[in-house]
């Protein structure tokens, strides 16, 4: 009996330490600022100010671009822009998100595309300068090109 009653013992208190190193293991990592602006250029479609907002979930990450000052010069239905969001990382490289969600837009109206998906590693550095949106809509291709750097900084993940 005492053999049982030592293993149940044993085994509960395996549990606790378990538990305990479950609640004292860091949380997972979320990118800052979750929200910045940069300047796109894109060409004879105008250009302007553009807000980012990203999220993480581990190595997943999803950013929205939308901004008054881009505008479609006719009106999009819902989930039919192909968009790629290309960051620069720093020291090298990019990081690219990509999707065909965004919400139904007005002719002369703001854009809006995302969530755009894409991978990032911890401590990616992604700055949207120098960088570039591309949006493919009714099969014309808009190139926007960031034309600074984006505030307040860029998205560390």
């Amino acid at each position: 009996m005492t053999h049982k009653r030592i293993g149940l013992g044993a085994a509960l208190g395996a549990g606790v330490l378990a538990a305990t190193a479950l609640a004292a293991a860091p949380t997972a990592a979320a990118v800052t600022p979750t929200t910045a602006t940069a300047e796109y250029n894109c060409g004879l479609y105008g250009g302007g100010e553009a807000t980012l907002t990203a999220t993480q979930s581990g190595t997943s990450a999803t950013i929205k671009l939308t901004s008054s000052e881009i505008t479609t010069p006719i009106a999009v239905a819902a989930d039919t822009v192909n968009a790629t969001l290309t960051l620069a990382k720093a020291g090298g490289g990019t990081r690219t998100f990509t999707g065909t969600k965004n919400p139904a837009m007005v002719a002369r109206g703001g854009v809006a595309v995302g969530p755009l998906s894409g991978t990032v590693a911890a401590g990616d550095s992604l700055n949207a300068n120098p960088g570039s949106m591309t949006m493919v809509i009714f099969g014309i291709s808009v190139t926007c090109t960031s034309t600074g750097l984006q505030s307040p900084g860029p998205f560390v993940f």
